[in-house]
C-alpha cells in the first residue's frame, strides 16, 4: 500500500488504534501517522512493554484488521505479513 493511501486511511485507523492501546495520546497518533515502527515505539513507551511484546500485539491487531495496513519501516520489511516494494534496478 502506498504512502498516500496509508495517510488517507490513517484518520480512520486512529480510532481503532486508540481503542486497542488506550494510553496512546492524540499527539502520539499524530507522530505515528501510520508508520509501524513509530506505533511500536509509542506502545512500548506508553504501555511499558518490551519490543517483542509490542510487535506481537501489533501483528495480532493487523491480522484482525486486514483493511488497515501500516507502513513498514525498512528494518521491518522482512516480515512475511507485509508486502515489500520492489526496488529499482541499477542502470
Amino acid at each position: 500500500m502506498n504512502q498516500d493511501r496509508i495517510q488517507g486511511r490513517w484518520k480512520q485507523l486512529k480510532g481503532k488504534v486508540k481503542e486497542q492501546w488506550g494510553k496512546l495520546t492524540d499527539d502520539d497518533l499524530d507522530v505515528i501517522a501510520g508508520r509501524r515502527d513509530q506505533l511500536l515505539g509509542r506502545i512500548q513507551q506508553r504501555h511499558g512493554l518490551a519490543r517483542d511484546e509490542a510487535d506481537r500485539q501489533v501483528s495480532s491487531w493487523e491480522q484482525s484488521n486486514p483493511d488497515f495496513a501500516l507502513e513498514a519501516s525498512p528494518k521491518d520489511s522482512h516480515r512475511a505479513s507485509e508486502k515489500v516494494r520492489p526496488t529499482d534496478k541499477p542502470r
